[in-house]
């Protein structure tokens, strides 16, 4: 995996309209990025995929989508407003700011080693006012988590879906950070969406309900297309737990800069609701009809970053090929640059994930009438599909390996009614009949 270039991927999401830097025609933003027609299809389907799996497949589960914006209360009940900081250095020589707790192995800017000044607490919240008049009261956060709405939202959710304990409540939303110092492309930003659960369950169940959340957490992740052994768990110490949490495990990924954080699940006990509840005076607490009692539920949270996960997501699927997989020379449709004497980019998503499943394309331009029909009767039933008439047949291939497609239909001149179907990863090209494509295709992708 560390052979694995992180500049040659960023180049690479760049250039295939993956991910690309945000305002970047004005010098860029430190941190914030946007994501091409490519980027955008293949992080949508991620989190398509974790709504079905944990929400729309779940009988105790529901969704929400709570506010960006919250009274600053929250905040302050929650202790963000006091204790979510980060331990901030700067270098006295080149002047770069740095977390204590995530210093660099790099030499200083200007030469030697870095001389680091005492470290200072520093608040990533960003802040923002509400309304006309900047002031105290009507200053707030953009929020850094999507958890509070989901706790300030408890007790009406509860009544309203009729759930009885356990039972979670999920979310995917954007969230904001002032990172001291981003790095490594996607992994660490300002900008990012996060997709969790608070999973609600009796006090003395949360032991049971984190295993089995730890579990389903790995699955959903393996169930992506990452290879198992490219992930690994880290059990944070008792001494380096967040004051809110019992137990926290995390799931890392083997980076092209070393194992480090996927997603997250903890055991937040009943702190968030119970510190809620006080702060705002109103009862959050679930009649348990067993015991005739009034409980403050504990809370398991797995969550994950979509922008990390769609990170890995990429670095697993990555292969660059020196001198290319092989190009028929004696095929005049191709030439040096198709792959013969390059490197090329091949990309092994998974097909359920992939931006692009099907890529329809005639051999020439002749055969473009008949590719259209093609492509407009499979798009009837993937959404997914790519027209491409453009360049030499091997060349255009190359292209669909890149973004990650997994099959491509060619139209060639034979007159037997059939079309070439090649499978990215294989290259296997299997001939099948126009009137059979649909089935052919729907037993290899299903209906995505």
């Amino acid at each position: 995996m560390q052979e694995k270039n992180l500049e040659k991927i960023v180049s690479w999401a760049k250039r295939r309209g993956f991910v690309m830097p945000g305002s970047e025609i004005y010098g860029g933003i430190s941190g914030i990025y946007d994501f091409g027609p490519y980027g955008v299809a293949l992080k949508n389907n991620i989190k398509k995929i974790w709504w079905k799996t944990f929400v729309e497949d779940s009988d105790d589960i529901v969704g929400i989508e709570s506010a960006i914006l919250m009274n600053r209360k929250v905040w302050q009940a929650s202790g963000h407003e006091k204790g979510f900081v980060d331990e901030l250095v700067e270098c006295k020589k080149c002047h770069q700011r740095y977390k204590a707790d995530d210093l660099p192995e790099t030499k200083c800017q200007s030469g030697g080693e870095h001389e680091f000044t005492e470290a200072k607490q520093f608040n990533p919240m960003f802040k923002t006012h509400v309304g006309v008049i900047e002031s105290d009261e009507s200053m707030t956060y953009l929020r850094p988590e999507t958890a509070q709405g989901m706790f300030t939202n408890f007790k009406q959710v509860m009544e309203t879906s009729r759930k009885k304990l356990p039972f979670g409540i999920a979310q995917i939303g954007k969230s904001f950070r002032n990172e001291i110092n981003t790095k490594d492309f996607l992994f660490r930003v300002r900008e990012f969406e996060i997709a969790e659960i608070e999973y609600f369950v009796k006090p003395g169940d949360d032991e049971k309900a984190f295993d089995e959340w730890l579990k389903s957490w790995e699955e959903f992740v393996l169930s992506l297309g990452i290879k198992k052994e490219n992930i690994k768990h880290y059990e944070h110490p008792k001494e380096g737990l967040s004051h809110y949490s019992k137990r926290t495990v995390d799931i890392q990924y083997n980076y092209p800069f070393g194992y480090k954080e996927l997603t997250g699940l903890a055991n937040r006990t009943d702190f968030d609701l119970k510190a809620h509840q006080e702060a705002s005076g109103k009862d959050l607490t679930y009649f348990d009809e067993e015991t005739k009692e009034k409980v403050l539920p504990y809370v398991i949270e797995p969550t994950l970053g979509i922008e990390r996960l769609m990170l890995a997501v990429i670095c697993d699927a990555f292969e660059e090929i020196q001198g290319g997989r092989g190009v028929d020379k004696s095929d005049p449709s191709t030439n040096a640059q198709d792959g013969i004497d390059m490197s090329e980019i091949v990309l092994h998503l998974s097909q359920s994930i992939a931006p692009v499943k099907i890529a329809v394309l005639p051999l020439v331009k002749k055969l473009s009438e008949k590719g259209r029909e093609i492509y407009k009767d499979l798009k009837t039933c993937w959404g997914e599909i790519e027209f491409d008439e453009s360049g030499s047949i091997g060349r255009r291939y190359r292209r669909q390996d890149e973004i990650g497609t997994p099959y491509c239909v060619t139209i060639d001149f034979e007159e037997d009614r059939k079309v070439t179907v090649r499978n990215r990863d294989t290259m296997k090209q299997e001939r099948v009949d126009i009137k059979e494509l649909k089935n052919h295709l729907f037993e290899k992708l299903g209906n995505f």
